[in-house]
């Protein structure tokens, strides 16, 4: 038996095994990536942000940002907006474009989704998936240590 503090190790190996296969499934569905996703997810959650907040919560390098900032300002998804009280910073927005592209890119790894779980799962099976939505959710609402 193992205490909360330390988990069962093939708990640990066998959780990132299922979901490893799972979400790089549901990536390659995707045309943009992950890292993009994460920057045009970021702004339609805040509105916007400099460069270097980006970087830390996309949890990207700062050379990686301006890369990327760069292919989805050319791709009209993003822009820069001057600060209206200090003209030495810009604002990075997501544009009307940005946001469709953004909902485009979650729609399809949705779908293929609901065709796994509709194809490859029995009623049991789905009722067992979503029961278990409420522990995955918890994992994932800790913080990330920096």
């Amino acid at each position: 038996m193992t205490s909360e503090s330390t988990p069962d190790p093939e708990l640990v190996i066998e959780t990132l095994e299922v979901l490893r296969p799972l979400l790089a499934r549901m990536r390659a569905e995707r045309t943009l990536s992950p890292g993009k996703v994460g920057i045009l997810h970021h702004l339609a959650q805040h509105g916007h942000a400099t460069s270097a907040e980006l970087a830390s919560a996309v949890r990207i390098s700062p050379q990686a940002i301006s890369l990327s900032t760069r292919e989805l300002e050319e791709r009209e998804f993003i822009e820069r907006v001057p600060d209206a009280e200090d003209r030495r910073r810009s604002w990075i927005v997501l544009t009307e474009t940005g946001r469709t592209r953004l909902e485009q890119e979650a729609r399809t790894g949705e779908r293929w989704m609901a065709q796994a779980i509709t194809g490859k799962l029995s009623d049991a099976e789905r009722e067992l998936l979503k029961s278990a939505i409420p522990v995955l959710k918890k994992l994932g609402t800790e913080e990330p240590r920096g």
